[in-house]
């Protein structure tokens, strides 16, 4: 009778342990992988309307960019405009004469660069 009780109690907390260990090591396992699932790179998208040269930042996550400086250089590097993305994280900037590129830096990944030959009208 002691055997059995013994063996049904053993039994049942060598279930219950393997259920924790399986429960923590599945938990650590989630928590490793999901780390690489919270990266993300920025992104922008701009085109022409009229005389402006409007471009939408954002992740690649999906979030939005807002309150981030969009700058307009020359090809000598000169900064010619400087923009900061609205709440919609839209920045709009005057169409200028000359060549140009624009960069959305976030700050913590590398900056996004579009030049002037990628961008059509919308």
């Amino acid at each position: 009778m002691f055997k059995n009780l013994f063996k049904s109690v053993f039994k049942e907390l060598f279930e219950d342990f393997m259920k924790k260990r399986t429960s923590q090591l599945l938990l650590s396992f989630l928590a490793l992988f999901s780390m690489s699932a919270h990266a993300h790179f920025p992104l922008m998208s701009c085109w022409f309307e009229a005389d402006k040269v409007i471009c939408e930042a954002g992740y690649s996550d999906g979030s939005t960019a807002v309150d981030y400086d969009v700058d307009m250089f020359d090809y000598d590097d000169n900064l010619i405009a400087k923009s900061i993305t609205d709440r919609r994280s839209i920045a709009e900037l005057k169409r200028p004469d000359t060549d140009f590129y624009l960069v959305f830096d976030a700050g913590h990944e590398s900056p996004v660069e579009v030049d002037v030959v990628e961008i059509s009208e919308k």
